[in-house]
């Protein structure tokens, strides 16, 4: 008895859809679709409420953020500091695990060591973040990659 052919018969080249038990039934091999934004940090104000919506949710997060001190543009003609946060959030607002820098540019050595930790430092501050419990239903365990641009002054 050979598997092979009745495996092949199985998948028709579809995606897989629907319930395991019907024909070419299955779910789809992916991801959460990672939640993403970009924010201009410092934040000018601060959130006097609990975030309801994701465009509420990241300015929150970010409100901590502060430059870390002599961080300032590595030379002439250079871009912004930019860095990058991939985290993961509880219904309450809590972060699951440790925050992880997926993205730094902008600065070197000490630099962005400094701006790293004042980065990280800055979500420990922010968190638990105040949402509501809508809110807290729809991100729990999602992945948010937030960005953070800090543009120093010249």
């Amino acid at each position: 008895m050979s598997l092979i052919p009745a495996a092949a018969a199985a998948y028709d080249g579809a995606p897989f859809y629907g319930y395991a038990d019907e024909p070419g039934g299955g779910y789809p091999l992916s991801l959460p679709q990672t939640l993403r934004a970009t924010i201009a940090v410092p934040v000018s104000r601060m959130a006097t409420r609990p975030a309801d919506t994701l465009a509420e949710l990241y300015p929150a997060l970010a409100a901590c953020w502060q430059a870390p001190g002599g961080l300032a543009r590595p030379g002439d003609g250079a871009g912004d500091i930019e860095i990058t946060v991939r985290l993961a959030l509880r219904r309450d607002g809590s972060l699951i695990g440790p925050p992880r820098v997926t993205y730094a540019a902008g600065t070197a050595g000490d630099q962005r060591t400094a701006l790293v930790r004042g980065t990280l430092d800055a979500l420990a501050r922010c968190t638990p973040v105040h949402i509501t419990a809508g809110l807290g239903r729809a991100i729990a365990g999602r992945p948010v990659a937030l960005r953070f641009v800090y543009r120093p002054p010249a």
